[in-house]
């Protein structure tokens, strides 16, 4: 028997076509319910870290808090082992780690960048989860003339990206004024061996 929320449910949209399933959009891949739960878990249950990084010869704040979590590690603080499972569902992917965002409000970003593909599996693929507020990403080719991309990642949407996809375009959250609120990402990946 189908329910009718999996009769209605949006369709996936594709933002970038590649031989590795390109970058694909599922929105409303989990329900309002439960992705409010997870954000509302995952701000008060997770050791959110601020880091320091060098830019133009001085160090500053990277402008947003982060975590990471091993699967393995057994010890995983609600809800990233429900969390887990579903990406590993939505993805087709046997999702090993994930690097936790939070984007405290408009002024919390992450510059346009490709995903470090030293440590991943390759063909294997990249999947983000969002929670709380919704935020602009930008899509941009790393080459060529092709156009920007700009998608709005909604509470319970999950974004996959391809492997592939790291060496053709970019991707980051833009700095923004009008932000209702704080988003948290949860950004899953396969790490090969201890990563």
């Amino acid at each position: 028997m189908v329910s009718q929320q999996a009769l209605f449910a949006p369709e996936p949209v594709t933002l970038l076509h590649d031989e590795e399933g390109g970058i694909r959009y599922l929105p409303e891949s989990i329900p309002a319910a439960t992705a409010q739960q997870w954000f509302e878990e995952s701000l008060r249950n997770t050791g959110w870290l601020s880091r320091q990084r060098m830019m133009y010869d001085r160090e500053v704040a990277v402008p947003r808090l982060i975590a990471t979590f091993a699967r393995e590690a057994g010890d995983l603080p609600a809800p990233l082992g429900e969390a887990f499972e579903a990406a590993r569902a939505l993805a087709g992917a046997p999702f090993n780690r994930v690097g936790l965002n939070l984007y405290r409000d408009g002024n919390d970003s992450v510059a346009l960048h490709s995903d470090k593909t030293d440590k991943l599996v390759p063909a294997q693929p990249i999947a983000i989860v969002s929670l709380g507020a919704s935020r602009r990403m930008s899509i941009r080719p790393k080459a060529g003339s092709g156009r920007i991309v700009h998608i709005e990642l909604e509470p319970g949407s999950c974004l996959v990206m391809s492997y592939a996809s790291q060496f053709t375009h970019e991707h980051g959250i833009p700095k923004l004024g009008d932000v209702s609120g704080p988003r948290i990402s949860l950004a899953f990946r396969c790490f090969s061996g201890q990563g």
